[in-house]
């Protein structure tokens, strides 16, 4: 089969495709037919030598995918045939024509939405549903502040937490990012180019902040996020593309606000608890895919690159121009 390779970590001139060996289902697995995957920020860090795959995992690329089963490995439970469409949250692997996958990550196809358009849901809305829920505790009546608002995960941030009445604030970089973030249900979006989103939280909440963060900037934000904190508040931090390092009070910020600062990787989790939040999603968020009216859910796709077009692909989302998610077509 064709997968996307790369014989050295660096730029994305250094991606290729390969052929390698097809796998084969393990005991619970299935064999998925890739029809398309998504890019995340994992694959660009893992292309750069940064991020490595949890043990076990594939090496290739690709962190969700949606396609048709194909074959049943032994030992499963017969929830899927081959032939299925489904759309699965992966350790790694997706970026090539077949991935195995535990059948419990498996998610059904909500009516209405091609593979394309399924392949931006798994890694982005299991990581904004964990996000929430599981690591956040997010409350009705909590104000949310989401950075990288038009991103893939902050398109799913805003709308679950609308659904779970919440008030949704955005920082993105440019005009039409804070449009799409206000579309899709934000109550307020601030460009951080432009303004120190942090007064301008203060102020929109009147000297409050807010009670929840969703933040995958890390180090150089950092002073502005515990200013903006509410007492209490819960700082989640699940991504540090502004650095790791700070240089500062941060700990006495932090305490003087009774604040949490909590971590969070999605990748690195183990297969029982990914299999515990898939059945969550797929029991109280998926049936909003399919419904019509106020509480249905939007999957938001940016643009589409065939997977031979991999390095144009890395290279468009290390420009942060995209809105919502990147999708790349696997070879038929």
């Amino acid at each position: 089969m064709l997968a996307v390779h790369f014989d050295e970590p660096g730029g994305p001139e250094n991606l290729h495709l390969k052929q390698v060996a097809k796998p084969s289902p393990g005991d619970g697995e299935v064999l998925l037919k890739v029809a398309a995957s998504a890019l995340n920020r994992a694959d660009l860090l893992q292309r750069q030598g940064q991020y490595a795959p949890p043990p076990g995992a594939s090496s290739i690329l690709g962190l969700e995918a949606a396609g048709h089963v194909t074959e049943l490995g032994p030992g499963c439970q017969g929830n899927w045939k081959p032939g299925d469409p489904a759309m699965a949250l992966l350790p790694g692997g997706g970026q090539a024509q077949y991935v195995t996958v535990p059948e419990g990550l498996l998610m059904p196809i909500p009516a209405g939405l091609s593979l394309l358009q399924a392949a931006t849901i798994p890694e982005a809305w299991l990581t904004a549903f964990q996000l929430l829920h599981f690591v956040g505790n997010v409350q009705a009546g909590d104000s949310v502040l989401i950075h990288a608002g038009a991103s893939g995960v902050g398109t799913a941030a805003i709308q679950l937490a609308r659904m779970a009445g919440a008030l949704p604030l955005v920082t993105a970089g440019s005009q039409h990012k804070l449009q799409t973030a206000a579309k899709l249900g934000a109550t307020a979006g601030f460009n951080y180019k432009e303004e120190d989103f942090s007064e301008a939280i203060l102020k929109f909440t009147k000297g409050a902040g807010v009670n929840l963060i969703l933040d995958c900037i890390g180090g150089s934000y950092w002073e502005k996020n515990v200013n903006c904190l509410a007492l209490d508040g819960r700082w989640v931090l699940y991504g540090l593309m502004g650095g790791a390092n700070i240089s500062g009070p941060l700990f006495s910020k932090l305490v003087f606000k009774r604040g949490s600062l909590i971590t969070s990787l999605l990748r690195s989790r183990d297969k029982k608890y990914k299999q515990m939040l898939v059945k969550a999603f797929t029991e109280q968020v998926l049936p909003h895919f399919f419904s019509e009216g106020p509480q249905r859910l939007l999957p938001v796709l940016d643009r589409i690159f065939p997977l031979t077009e991999i390095q144009d692909a890395h290279a468009y989302m290390e420009s942060n121009r995209n809105v919502g998610k990147i999708v790349l077509e696997l070879p038929q």
